[in-house]
């Protein structure tokens, strides 16, 4: 749709799509033309016509997107037609007073990030853009109105100059906010407090609802100084162990003068109009109480707590809010969190309390306890019969509740021992009763269902909230009666399949048994029994600990059950498993859940050698097939997505079987027979060319099921065993399958995707699995193979043309990601000598080679960059490849290689320091390659004639591209000297080949910085810099870099010293980015 705008009326038409239409074709359209109105040479004119004459407020709305957009863009416009734009937009709110709120918010956004952008911009030796606190001056002066827009503009403008934009350099918007924090924020602060003390001097009438707004926008704006990031920190506000807002030094004063404090408590109190319709009923004001009564036990420790004398009725209050909040459940549920870790880190403190005076949880965290039990009970029927969504249904919030509650709850654990046996015994019976009724009522049903799955859950948390030096015998036997309740439960709902069966129930259940494995299965969990074993000897009387002995958990189970260990605590665990996974087939959950228990039972060696002698886990070894275990099968009942467990199953399985094979090669292919069986199947279809959607579920199950296999695999004789049944006893007839698979389905990530994963793992030299004997060609046979899978899959994909924003990660980038993954893990293994593939002509590494320069091409840097796992595995594999092969990297050609630097030139810039480490050490790699190059240069040494040419080409590209290197080496001093450098040592391994091979550009830098500072600081500076070099050679060896690293810890600490400043107006204004 190629708009011209040549009317009001269709601009207005084209804000009405992008804003309310519910066509999302023309929404689409819209917002292409909004792309083609900012590129447009008419776009400031037809903003000006939108604000002056649109009849709607979308039409202003789409003016403020359009000028928003166009002074964000990285080539920014002139400074003067931005001056223009900032006074125009000031003299506009202040005329237009009836604008609707979202533009008036939406037009100081665009002043806001004027100002930002435009912070260090100088005009006849002027900050020009640090006007706006000036000017926001003269609307405090004004009406009520005008106040309310220089306070939103003051609070709008402190957020964006705290807001990180990573699609610009990190160092410079930190340099922009340290400059606003010195120069600025402490005069907002304190004029938004001197706005606060009027509001206090004069009463305002806030009944009137712009007296109201100006209120809370100056509270909204001193919130906003508060929680700006002083020191570049990046706190995560979603965590509640860094509660520590670092002010600067300079406003130590304002924070200990007692009127602070004391002004907004008054204001707590002197506006209640105001503050009653926004108090506690309020979510947000909720859970920010909770938040600060959580950051109590954060910031003080409890022998502290309990020596205040206000202690025993705060602690008292504290309860009863919590109790109140518990039973209101369905109110602000994320905000409970925060009430149970305070209780959850109050109880872990009791054992370490030193003080006499009582700490009252003993009375209390019982009380807490038992109103989470109670409420979330009488729940289950509010929620059955209101049909309201229902809390264990987000089992991320249960699962975290539960682990704060289950210390908690083992406080005075007599009590909730009780109270639970009691409510168990009564919700069982009940539950029972209904089994055998006629009628069977379905609401009542559901309601019990409910009820039992909520006290399984919390049977499985009180018994896991057990610990090893507080737990004494008769905690002991009470979890061994609560156990006995649970494992009873389970022998009824099993009995009862598949006709009698509930899906909560099944999930608490595993809940229980993961929570009981942790706590008493597994020798290493045995405690010493309390009692000690007294031998008389002529010299000496000695305590010999007894035998480790089964805790009393079991006394009460072998009564009831006849469960006297943990050995019989297995074999039930695994016909539970074997259960779940013949009946439970058809809910992923379920068969998720179970495989990760298995998973978990099977990491543990003790575990593992209990674990085979049962007869479930014979039964499973030998019958792995969707015969009996529906699971494994094909049928189109199950999606895709379903077949990711089938890889939990396998890695379980192959650990179990690995406890007795040893080199038992036959045994090993009895058990690969089902996918034998399946291989032989999919080639015959193949082959005749029909069920095409069989073979394509088929060939995902595979690739799953030999993914976790080969994942469980970590030793040489083992690895070598699936080798030989996949590669090379049947090479090449199985892995041709799966790159036909890929070449046919490229464009289903669903089917590439696992079958990708699966070669990448193949490709992993973990534990030195790959080592395969000297004369084994197997090595290169697996390199092969994975080089044909990449080149077909990069070559398929790379012909699905451009995809939207929503679809180019699923449909290409991850399977990209994993082509490096993999082409890493091969060229890092130490299992292939690439040379020999140029030696006898075989072409397989030099196509892999250049299908990683296609894909590679075919991503932008900011995908690069946006997309984590891509990073993640773009930039280890740049690593290894400028390690072992600058050969390559030499010969791309000019746009690649400058694509390349490109790419590690923002990579270094990145907050991820994997990333950012990875980059410096492939810099660093390249400097040194270039700068021996330089150094051999003169001294016509004995070198191969196509290595000189490589190193001439990449000297020749650099001396065609010297600002790629100088770029860098910006980069590494700005995030010395600015940012929280947190991979320091690896940035200094770089950083002194490109001082070396450019002292002229470093020279600009050093005197850039020190003439950027007052003349008492110069000579300081200076003399950082002189004592960087000290002592440093003209070389790259190990003993100068070594003493480089030295040296800049020591720059970065005396640097950061120097620009420290108490009270200096302008601490650096140097912009060190070329």
């Amino acid at each position: 749709m190629a708009l011209h705008f040549q009317s009001l009326a269709e601009l207005e038409v084209l804000c009405t799509h992008l804003y309310i239409g519910t066509d999302l074709t023309q929404r689409i359209e819209a917002e292409k033309a909004l792309l083609e109105l900012i590129d447009s040479p008419e776009c400031l004119s037809k903003c000006q016509l939108l604000l002056e004459q649109g009849t709607t407020s979308y039409a202003q709305l789409l003016a403020a997107t359009c000028l928003s957009k166009l002074i964000s863009r990285v080539s920014p416009l002139p400074v003067e037609q931005r001056i223009d734009i900032r006074n125009y937009i000031l003299n506009y709110v202040a005329s237009q007073l009836k604008l609707a709120p979202f533009v008036i918010q939406a037009l100081i956004q665009v002043i806001a990030k004027i100002t930002k952008l435009g912070w260090f911009e100088v005009q006849k030796d002027q900050f020009v853009f640090r006007e706006i606190i000036a000017d926001v001056k003269k609307f405090l002066q004004g009406t009520v109105e005008h106040c309310i827009i220089g306070v939103i503009i003051l609070s709008e403008l402190t957020q964006e100059m705290n807001l990180v934009d990573y699609s610009r350099p990190s160092a410079k918007h930190r340099k922009i906010a340290t400059s606003f924090r010195d120069t600025s924020l402490k005069d907002i602060l304190v004029l938004a407090c001197s706005l606060l003390k009027e509001v206090l001097a004069k009463p305002l009438n806030l009944q009137d609802e712009s007296q109201q707004t100006l209120v809370m926008q100056v509270l909204k704006l001193v919130l906003n100084c508060l929680n700006f990031d002083f020191i570049g920190s990046l706190a995560d506000e979603s965590a509640d162990d860094l509660c520590t807002v670092q002010i600067p030094t300079t406003w130590r004063t304002i924070f200990l003068e007692p009127e602070t404090l004391d002004l907004f408590f008054n204001l707590y109190h002197s506006l209640p109009p105001l503050l009653s319709q926004l108090g506690l009923s309020d979510p947000g004001n909720y859970h920010e109480f909770c938040r600060f009564l959580a950051r109590l036990k954060t910031n003080y420790q409890l022998g502290e707590l309990v020596m205040v004398k206000e202690y025993p009725e705060v602690i008292r209050l504290i309860a009863n809010f919590t109790i109140t909040s518990l039973q209101h459940w369905e109110f602000a549920p994320n905000s409970v969190h925060y009430l149970l870790t305070l209780w959850q880190r109050m109880v872990a403190s009791v054992p370490f309390v030193k003080s006499t005076e009582p700490h009252l949880l003993d009375t209390y965290a019982p009380e807490i306890t038992k109103a989470f039990i109670t409420s979330r009970l009488e729940s289950v029927a509010i929620v059955v019969r209101d049909h309201l969504d229902d809390p264990l249904d987000d089992t991320a919030t249960v699962f975290q509740q539960l682990e704060q509650l289950c210390t908690v709850s083992r406080c005075e654990y007599e009590k909730t021992c009780t109270l639970l046996v009691q409510l168990f015994d009564q919700n069982a019976q009940n539950y029972q009763k209904l089994l055998h009724s006629a009628s069977g009522i379905t609401v009542d049903m559901a309601i019990q269902e409910g009820r039992l799955a909520w006290l399984v859950y919390l049977v499985g948390t009180v018994v896991g909230g057990r610990l090893t030096y507080t737990s004494t015998d008769e905690h002991d036997a009470m979890d061994g009666e609560l156990s006995c309740r649970v494992f009873q439960l389970i022998s009824l709902m099993d009995t009862g399949l598949p006709r009698c069966s509930n899906e909560k129930i099944e999930l608490a259940i595993l809940w229980f048994l993961d929570q009981f494995r942790k706590t008493y299965v597994g020798d290493q969990l045995q405690r010493t029994s309390k009692e000690q074993n007294i031998v008389y000897k002529p010299d000496c009387l000695v305590q010999i600990p007894t035998l480790l002995l089964p805790s009393r958990v079991y006394a009460r189970m072998s009564e009831v059950l006849g469960i006297t260990d943990d050995n019989h605590v297995l074999e039930t665990f695994m016909t539970k498993i074997v259960t779940n996974l013949k009946y439970w087939g058809r809910c992923e959950p379920v068969i998720s859940r179970t495989l990760q228990f298995l998973n978990d039972l099977s990491v543990g060696y003790i575990l593992l050698k209990k674990l085979v002698k049962i007869d479930a886990v014979k039964f499973m070894l030998k019958n792995h097939t969707s015969e009996h275990f529906p699971f494994l099968g094909i049928s189109d009942r199950y999606s895709l997505s379903d077949f990711r467990c089938r890889t939990t199953f396998y890695t379980a399985l192959t650990r179990l079987l690995m406890v007795d094979l040893g080199e038992d090669e036959d045994e090993f292919e009895n058990f690969m027979l089902p996918l034998t069986v399946s291989f032989e199947t999919i080639l015959q279809i193949f082959n005749n060319n029909f069920k095409q959607e069989d073979v394509k579920r088929m060939l995902i199950g595979l690739a799953r099921d030999l993914r976790g296999i080969a994942f469980a695999l970590n030793t040489k004789t083992s690895y070598t065993m699936l080798f030989d049944w996949m590669i090379y006893e049947r090479y090449p007839a199985y892995l041709p399958i799966l790159q036909r698979a890929v070449e046919r389905w490229h464009g289903e990530p669903a089917c590439t995707t696992p079958i990708l994963k699966l070669m990448a793992e193949l490709m992993q030299n973990r534990s030195q699995r790959l080592n395969f004997d000297v004369s084994s060609p197997n090595g290169i046979l697996l390199f092969r193979e994975a080089s044909k899978m990449i080149c077909t899959y990069g070559n398929q994909i790379l012909s699905l043309g451009t995809l939207s924003k929503d679809q180019i990660y699923p449909m290409k980038l991850k399977g990209i990601s994993i082509c490096y993954s993999a082409l890493k893990s091969a060229l890092c293994g130490n299992y292939v000598s690439f040379g020999v593939f140029k030696l006898y002509g075989d072409n397989h590494f030099d196509n892999v080679l250049q299908a990683f320069v296609k894909m590679l091409l075919s991503v932008s840097h900011s995908d690069l960059l946006q997309y984590r796992k891509l990073s993640q595995s773009y930039y280890p594999l740049l690593e290894c490849l400028t390690q072992d092969h600058m050969s390559f990297i030499t010969n791309l050609e000019p746009p690649v290689l400058l694509y390349v630097l490109t790419s590690i030139s923002e990579g270094l810039t990145t907050l991820d320091t994997v990333v950012s480490s990875s980059c410096c050490t492939s810099l660093d790699y390249i400097v040194t390659y270039l700068f021996k190059h330089i150094a051999k240069e003169g001294k016509k040494p004995l070198r191969t004639r196509e290595a000189t040419q490589a190193g001439q080409r990449l000297l020749h590209f650099m001396q065609q591209n010297p600002d790629v290197l100088q770029q860098m080496t910006s980069v590494l001093m700005n995030t010395i000297v600015f940012e929280d450098c947190r991979n320091q040592w690896s940035v200094s391994r770089p950083l002194l080949g490109l001082v070396l091979l450019n002292e002229k550009y470093f020279s600009e830098l050093r005197a850039s910085l020190i003439n950027s500072q007052p003349l008492p600081k110069q000579e300081v500076l200076a003399q950082c810099f002189r004592n960087l070099m000290e002592g440093v050679e003209q070389n790259l060896s190990v003993k100068n870099r070594d003493r480089f690293t030295q040296n800049l810890s020591v720059f970065r600490r005396d640097v950061a010293e120097a620009l420290r400043s108490e009270g200096s107006s302008e601490p650096c204004s140097l912009d060190m980015m070329s």
